[in-house]
């Protein structure tokens, strides 16, 4: 593989960003807003999963524009920078926050999550960049794997500041700056012209009218139109275990902030094997196949936590016990890490190299409106039902539809001579 040198400061921006996606999104500021924030209060949930689609919707009306403005300009690293301080400086702010700080609590959050999923469009959009479509799926793993180590490193931060969150929040930012100046200062952007390309039309209103055309031209992309959909009911699932897996093992589970450190370990560390295990099984039997094999087994991830794990499920190895969500979180960690990279391989694949980075832009709509469905459903059902567990065995549903709309999905690029 060529590049070594550019792939490696690509990835060190995952390892950057992952301290936001563990600290802030999945774990320690979900699990301390609806706790402190929110004083524990059953609504809190819904709060939560409130704050996650504001910020997601909003993420997604911009990722297509941003993105068609990014290809016109060929200047991906530009926007790049913007969303990510539109992340860091509110996640610097969670410092302030506190009991019934919730407007000030949910603000913040919204605006740095529309900076973090934002500027994922223009981050996947370099694998084409640097290497040939043959090492794409080597890449996006290598990319997952790395940002699971930060993700282990971000975790660990937890153990010296699990008396003092706010602080925590701070280093977070922190973290998430000083790792990410590499791409920034040394990654090299290719550089394309388009000669048919009206230059008296603002950036804006070129990103608007491009989006809009492609809208009205979809049918023409049909095969990355089916993959969007498929993603769009698949992906709201995993991103809904994300959201709330931290939430679900405080309150249903009564787990304590080191459980829940330890919990967050082994997910990292399985996730990180499980990219490292796809780089290679995706080229064996194929992406889409890969997909499919890590969607069936996250169906029957769901289905045992409805069986089988409540307060009392453990596993009994002598004297030693081991409650069943730890040893759900590792075998869930091995197919979060490759569903995202698998899926992020397949759309590079698909994707002509002309419009790459407009089209990272659905596909970042795609997953971002994904969010209306799930973790709403989630908060929705937990709210109404008490249960959960109920809410954690709804995804299934999800998960179901988005296997049989890939099944109109063929695996060939459009990219080839």
């Amino acid at each position: 593989m060529k590049n070594k040198r550019q792939v490696f400061i690509w990835t060190l921006f995952d390892f950057a960003n992952s301290s936001y996606a563990v600290i802030v999104v999945a774990f320690v500021f979900a699990v301390y807003f609806t706790d402190v924030v929110c004083a524990k209060q059953p609504i809190g949930d819904l709060y939560w999963s409130i704050g996650i689609n504001i910020s997601m919707i909003i993420s997604a009306l911009l990722n297509p524009v941003f993105g068609a403005i990014a290809d016109r300009t060929s200047n991906k690293k530009h926007y790049l920078f913007l969303f990510t301080l539109l992340c860091i400086v509110p996640t610097a702010l969670m410092y302030f926050t506190g009991p019934g700080t919730i407007i000030f609590g949910l603000i913040l959050f919204i605006v740095s999550n529309i900076g973090f999923q934002t500027g994922l469009t223009f981050y996947d959009a370099f694998i084409s960049d640097m290497v040939e479509e043959k090492d794409y799926n080597k890449v996006s793993s290598y990319g997952y794997a790395v940002g699971y180590v930060g993700s282990l490193v971000s975790v660990l931060m937890v153990f010296p500041l699990k008396d003092n969150y706010n602080f925590l929040f701070l280093i977070t930012a922190l973290f998430f700056l000083v790792f990410s100046l590499p791409l920034f200062l040394f990654l090299k952007e290719k550089r394309s012209i388009n000669h048919n390309d009206d230059r008296s039309t603002s950036n804006i209103a070129y990103g608007f009218k491009k989006v809009i055309d492609t809208i009205k031209h979809i049918n023409k992309y049909k095969n990355l139109r089916n993959f969007l959909f498929s993603y769009f009911l698949y992906i709201d699932s995993v991103n809904t275990i994300i959201f709330f897996s931290g939430i679900y093992a405080k309150k249903s589970l009564n787990f304590e902030t080191i459980e829940l450190a330890i919990f967050f370990i082994i997910v990292q560390f399985t996730a990180m094997l499980g990219s490292l295990i796809f780089a290679k099984l995706g080229d064996v039997l194929g992406v889409k196949k890969s997909i499919i094999v890590n969607i069936l087994f996250w169906i029957a991830i769901l289905v045992f936590i409805f069986l089988f794990v409540d307060n009392n499920s453990y596993l009994i190895f002598g004297s030693m016990k081991i409650h069943y969500f730890f040893i759900v979180g590792g075998v869930a960690g091995l197919f979060l890490g490759s569903t995202q990279s698998l899926s992020r391989t397949l759309m590079t694949e698909l994707t002509p190299f002309e419009i790459k980075t407009e089209f990272f832009g659905f596909y970042s709509l795609f997953e971002k409106t994904s969010t209306l469905v799930g973790p709403l459903t989630f908060g929705l059902i937990s709210w109404l039902t008490g249960s959960q567990k109920l809410a954690i065995f709804s995804l299934t549903g999800f998960f179901l539809l988005g296997l049989w709309m890939l099944k109109y999905v063929k695996e060939e690029s459009p990219n080839k001579s």
